[in-house]
């Protein structure tokens, strides 16, 4: 139990007596206790001490004894002095009534030393109570270490090495896990809903910062201190603790239980890994259709499979995210087994039921960690491999694009044209139509822009001529001329069919650029507005 200027009044053998009664300040601890009769002795003092003094600074014949004093005292309380003694009987009888006075203003706890005890009593008295303190704290410090390090060996020994903890502090302890929630609390219900929400918060923000840290965090019921777990560059969590500050002793037990927590999360890590390694032979079971045996295996450790049918979807992570992603899968496994399966092999590919709330989950992710992912049909899990085709396809595409979510279904739905567009067609299609390019590049004609116009307008030779602003006579000749350079039947469903594929294909940034001045919209513009559509002329033979 720490010093305090109660425990020095108890003393009989001191015979100090209080003169200012009411004050809370007399259980606040005693870091040391000083002797000056400066008339300003607060360069020398530090926060904490006690002060004693004859009172040779005090003026009996002052203009202004009380103002004397009060400005004395108000130095004193500002620098953080505890309590304020005052030798009687060396210089003076009794203590002035102006320090009284000026001591129950400022609330500084003042006492008399009777002139039977010498100031060096005092001194000693309560360096010896600081002594018997220190080395009380440094043996509750050794048995507290002694019982975290035997909770660490039961069978959960991370649950019961906080819970440990919390008893040796008197204090809530809590655990956040790798995505920020509080995973395990000691006791359970020790703080309130708003303080459980703010510490979620702050501890994300260390969480994201990705580095060691430690955060003290002030609420309105008291204070905490954050502890980042784990090695730089993968953190496994935050250790919380209900305290605003701790001492020698107590910040010794607590990098103990950091160094015993940092362990055990070790270990689970390891252990993810080796959980890691089955999901992918897992994985692997489920593209060749052993629906079954992956179905029983996942029963044993996480629960069912996800109820068919099944979306399959395929995620990309960058490496320096994954293992925070994983570890968030399978906090969500854990809270909802049966919800979802996930694996990852190239990339991630996470398994949910074909309902809404299964793509809510997907979305979840994507949206928290800004994720790409191509998100298959509904299957059976018999299908499993036709689904996870489905889905790398789709996050194909939907990398070339902003995050989010690319179902199949909506690829599929845009055509096979559409997807030459996104493919490694574009050389093919340039050479297709070279003949073409080299031709308008050479003589400044515009054979490339109506061959295309043309094909856009369901090969109608008055639409085309409207929208390129020539008579229908002048569409009808380049398009005959058109065919003649590439030597294809244009008139044939086939070649306007390989023809259009190679004016989709062709990257916007390689097209063939107009002459400038002329009508009707730029290859830029065309581009844009049927680049996903194929002409119903193409199919028709117009």
């Amino acid at each position: 139990m720490s010093t305090t200027l109660r425990s020095l009044l108890s003393r009989g053998d001191l015979g100090l007596r209080l003169l200012t009664e009411g004050h809370a300040g007399l259980d606040r601890p005693i870091a040391w206790v000083h002797s000056s009769d400066l008339p300003d002795p607060t360069p020398f003092l530090t926060r904490g001490q006690a002060l004693l003094t004859t009172g040779t600074q005090f003026d009996p014949d002052a203009d202004d004894p009380h103002a004397v004093a009060d400005a004395y005292v108000r130095r004193l309380a500002d620098q953080g002095v505890v309590a304020l003694g005052f030798g009687t009987e060396v210089v003076r009888a009794g203590t002035p009534e102006a320090l009284v006075t000026a001591c129950r203003t400022h609330g500084l706890p003042l006492f008399e030393v009777p002139y039977e005890t010498s100031f060096i009593q005092v001194v000693q008295a309560n360096a010896e109570a600081v002594a018997r303190d220190a080395n009380a704290r440094d043996a509750w410090a050794v048995a507290a270490q002694r019982a975290v390090a035997l909770a660490a060996m039961r069978p959960d020994g991370l649950g019961a090495t906080l819970a440990e903890l919390s008893r040796q502090l008197d204090c809530w302890v809590g655990l956040l896990d790798a995505s920020g929630r509080i995973d395990r609390a000691f006791p359970e219900d020790g703080i309130p809903d708003d303080e459980r929400a703010r510490l979620q918060v702050e501890g994300v923000r260390l969480l994201r910062g990705g580095q060691r840290a430690s955060l003290p965090m002030s609420t309105a019921a008291g204070g905490f201190t954050l502890q980042t777990l784990g090695s730089g560059g993968h953190l496994d969590g935050v250790l919380a603790i209900a305290t605003g500050s701790l001492d020698h002793a107590g910040r010794q037990v607590v990098t103990a239980v950091i160094a015993l927590a940092g362990l055990a999360l070790q270990q689970n890590r390891e252990l993810g890994v080796a959980r890691g390694l089955l999901r992918a032979g897992l994985l692997t079971m489920l593209s060749s259709g052993n629906a079954e045996v992956v179905d029983t295996t996942s029963r044993e450790l996480w629960g069912p499979l996800p109820t068919e049918p099944v979306r399959v979807a395929a995620v990309h992570v960058d490496d320096a995210d994954r293992d925070t992603v994983v570890d968030l899968l399978e906090l969500w496994v854990q809270e909802r087994p049966g919800h979802l399966f996930f694996a990852v092999d190239d990339d991630l590919f996470v398994s949910v039921a074909d309902d809404a709330d299964g793509v809510d989950t997907v979305r979840r992710l994507t949206d928290r960690f800004g994720l790409h992912a191509g998100l298959s049909d509904g299957t059976p899990w018999r299908a499993f491999a036709r689904a996870r085709s489905e889905a790398v396809q789709a996050l194909s595409r939907s990398r070339t694009g902003r995050s989010g979510i690319l179902a199949f279904g909506d690829l599929a739905r845009e055509g096979l044209m559409a997807h030459l567009a996104h493919s490694d067609a574009g050389d093919i299609a340039r050479a297709v139509l070279a003949p073409l390019t080299d031709h308008d590049a050479a003589n400044g004609s515009e054979l490339t822009r109506t061959l295309r116009t043309w094909l856009e307008q369901d090969c109608e030779h008055d639409r085309a001529a409207r929208v390129l602003g020539v008579h229908r006579h002048t569409v009808r000749a380049r398009v005959e001329h058109a065919g003649r350079l590439l030597d294809r039947d244009l008139g044939r469903f086939a070649t306007r069919a390989d023809v259009w594929a190679a004016f989709v294909a062709l990257p916007v940034p390689d097209a063939p650029q107009w002459n400038a001045g002329t009508s009707s919209s730029s290859w830029s513009t065309s581009q844009r507005t049927a680049d996903s559509t194929v002409s119903p002329a193409v199919y028709r033979g117009a």
